[in-house]
């Protein structure tokens, strides 16, 4: 429940951005917002690269009963976090334009996306920081504290967003500077817990060496979700290209408030998969294998129930809904039809999501990658490319639900063998 709360409170980041932004600086402003996507997704996936592999690793190594090496962890997990973070956000910073001009901008969305992430990027040691160790926190023990860590942040930017926007006219750099404030607030709360002597898991001397194997098991294991949100980012580009192409820039708009929507139901199963995460790999590391396999049926049936909802949300009241982010009466138009069709069968892909992280959990990173990249890059990328020569901006709609059913067909094959495997080892 805590990782639940964390994870939903944390999309509030995206659709109180999106909210501000939509009635403070425009349409313009949303679709700006929405060609970030991409590098947003690249953000977060250099990050959980290095935190998802230390978090699964650490509570692996609880499981074991070895301390030291969860510890060891911890420390590797923060110098890693930090390295990513300098490496890859002064690169984009030094490329931001043609970055943005490759992700789909045009010459009205390029100055609100460049003033967004301009600020974001110049965040990510802290962001990266805050979001490495609050999993490992969450992890090691202490699923509260980091839910809290969310929750600190999320308020702190409910309030300093519509005072940098509106009070101080900032614009969308307001919204990004809340932000990076409000997660360098997050940061000195999780840095104060691991410094903490009370602490199960905390700092020592000797935290800022590297380790090879360590970061090779981290590299192994933080590899699934990685390759998963690379691919999101690359179809997101596709998607942006092909919207731009066949409904310009409100359709690209569009989509960036479908997805901030679609995300909330994402980031709760999301929380799901993180509460699962512990509990399987310490059962998985027990050979407990009958635990395991009751947490993964408990965690699909609850991650059925929340995409559910997303189904009637955006089948019943998909104005409604989309009307919060903006007051364009076209742009509204476009938004509720484009989440009736993304939301088509999203009550299946909960079991997809939770499945696809069962495997990261206890260690089995070769089929959590495929499993992770089967629906971007096998299923979505060629719908992409051809169901829009036929049927244009719809053909871009359409893909999503087309691969969220084919992927979530190859998940159950994968997870009724490893059932199977499970059965004979507990015989």
């Amino acid at each position: 429940i805590p990782a639940i709360i964390g994870m939903t409170i944390t999309s509030l980041y995206n659709i109180i951005d999106s909210i501000f932004i939509g009635h403070g600086v425009g349409a313009m402003g949303i679709a700006g917002l929405a060609i970030t996507f991409p590098l947003m997704n690249l953000v977060v996936a250099f990050c959980t690269l290095v935190s998802a592999g230390g978090s699964t690793i650490s509570s692996i190594r609880l499981g074991q009963k070895d301390l030291d090496g969860a510890t060891e962890v911890l420390g590797n997990t923060l110098m890693f976090c930090l390295i990513n973070a300098v490496v890859f956000g002064g690169l984009a910073f030094l490329f931001l334009d043609d970055i943005l001009r490759f992700f789909g901008a045009s010459s009205e969305t390029l100055p609100y996306a460049r003033d967004f992430m301009q600020i974001i990027l110049a965040g990510t040691p802290i962001t990266y920081t805050m979001i490495g160790l609050n999993n490992i926190m969450r992890a090691t023990g202490y699923p509260k504290k980091a839910m809290l860590t969310s929750m600190v942040t999320v308020v702190c930017n409910i309030i300093l967003a519509p005072i940098f926007i509106f009070h101080f006219d900032w614009g969308i750099r307001g919204a990004a500077t809340a932000t990076v404030i409000s997660q360098f607030i997050g940061m000195v709360w999780v840095v104060k817990h691991f410094l903490d002597k009370d602490s199960f898991v905390r700092f020592r001397p000797d935290f800022w060496k590297l380790k090879k194997r360590i970061i090779s098991s981290i590299f192994s294991i933080g590899m699934s979700p990685f390759l998963m949100n690379l691919a999101a980012c690359f179809i997101v580009i596709v998607i942006n290209q092909g919207l731009k192409r066949y409904g310009g820039d409100l359709s690209i708009g569009a989509f960036g408030i479908v997805n901030r929507l679609v995300f909330i139901f994402v980031m709760i199963v999301m929380g799901l998969n993180q509460g699962m995460q512990p509990i399987a790999g310490y059962n998985f590391g027990a050979q407990q294998y009958a635990r395991v396999s009751r947490v993964l049926k408990l965690t699909i049936i609850f991650a059925t129930v929340v995409t559910t909802s997303g189904f009637l949300m955006g089948m019943l009241i998909p104005e409604l809904v989309v009307s919060i982010f903006t007051s364009d009466e076209e742009l509204i138009a476009i938004s509720a039809r484009g989440l009736r069709v993304v939301v088509m069968f999203f009550p299946i892909i909960g079991f997809q999501m939770v499945t696809s992280n069962f495997f990261q959990s206890i260690g089995m990173a070769s089929k959590a990658i495929f499993l992770s990249l089967t629906r971007q890059m096998l299923f979505l990328l060629p719908a992409l490319i051809i169901l829009p020569r036929f049927f244009g901006a719809a053909g871009v709609w359409y893909s999503m639900p087309f691969s969220d059913l084919l992927a979530s067909l190859v998940a159950l094959v994968m997870l009724v063998r490893q059932f199977r495997k499970f059965k004979r080892a507990e015989g």
